[in-house]
């Protein structure tokens, strides 16, 4: 498929410091886009905008913005509405967690779902009718395999990429027809800071086995959607086992509403006296 296109040809992105959203920089400059790179941290954003700027002779720029933070949230927002160039949004920013409920913060995981439902959800908001009124565009929502598996990490961080994931196909419900490109990418073990964040240590830590690299799991990332895939798994080898997940919970849909509960759940008759 063609990079070239009608809309827009910058790119924002969030969580753009450092692994998975640098390499989205790296990739997209790469292919034609500007990039507007947004992070809480301004020095490695810097660096990355810099390098990035220097590698491509693309022009790069950065927002200093924490998206937990509702004042810089809504600079966002504003910036993706109203900046006529922008064509693309990768949702990516966001953190993890591998403690239990019993051994979680609750206020560390408001601050989860925070950044990975609400900030990803207005972000979404604010570009989406706005892509449709330049002409088309593209959103990115980063999730996680654990949308598929919530046993594997912390409960929470699961819940939010399981929104993730069914949000994203939502909007490829409601507006892949209107020409907008919508993916959710579910990557794995990445080569990330994320472990450190979520209280894992490294993910050298980790069976190199399932460690994917950040480069890695952009170039299969992008290689999906430029073949159309709305749900892209880039460490799942057996592509037809999402399709057929993905067709049984189709085909299960139209008998999700009856009027009678399922026969399984009927009281025993009472009987006679």
């Amino acid at each position: 498929m063609s990079h070239v296109s009608n809309a827009p040809r910058t790119a924002l992105i969030t969580g753009a410091s450092g692994g998975i959203g640098s390499v989205y920089a790296d990739r997209l400059a790469r292919r034609g886009y500007d990039l507007v790179l947004v992070a809480r941290q301004e020095a490695p954003l810097r660096a990355v905008a810099d390098r990035v700027a220097a590698a491509s002779g693309r022009n790069v720029t950065i927002v200093v913005a924490d998206l937990g933070d509702a004042s810089d949230l809504h600079r966002v927002e504003a910036l993706l509405r109203d900046a006529p160039r922008i064509g693309m949004l990768v949702n990516n920013a966001g953190f993890g967690g591998v403690t239990s409920l019993a051994k979680s913060d609750v206020d560390r995981m408001e601050a989860m779902i925070a950044v990975n439902v609400t900030a990803l959800t207005r972000l979404t908001y604010a570009a989406a009718p706005a892509f449709l009124a330049r002409g088309g565009g593209t959103i990115v929502n980063i999730a996680s395999i654990a949308a598929l598996a919530p046993e594997l990490l912390n409960g929470v961080y699961g819940a939010t990429k399981a929104y993730v994931l069914a949000f994203t196909q939502s909007l490829q419900h409601e507006l892949g027809n209107q020409g907008l490109r919508i993916q959710a990418v579910l990557p794995g073990a990445t080569a990330t800071a994320f472990w450190g964040t979520a209280g894992l240590g490294d993910s050298s830590d980790l069976p190199s086995a399932i460690v994917m690299t950040a480069e890695n799991l952009v170039d299969a990332a992008l290689a999906g959607l430029d073949s159309g895939e709305v749900v892209t798994i880039p460490p799942l080898q057996d592509g037809t086992e999402w399709t057929r997940y993905e067709a049984q919970r189709v085909a299960m849909a139209p008998h999700l509403g009856h009027a009678q509960p399922a026969p399984r759940y009927s009281l025993p008759r009472p009987e006679a006296a």
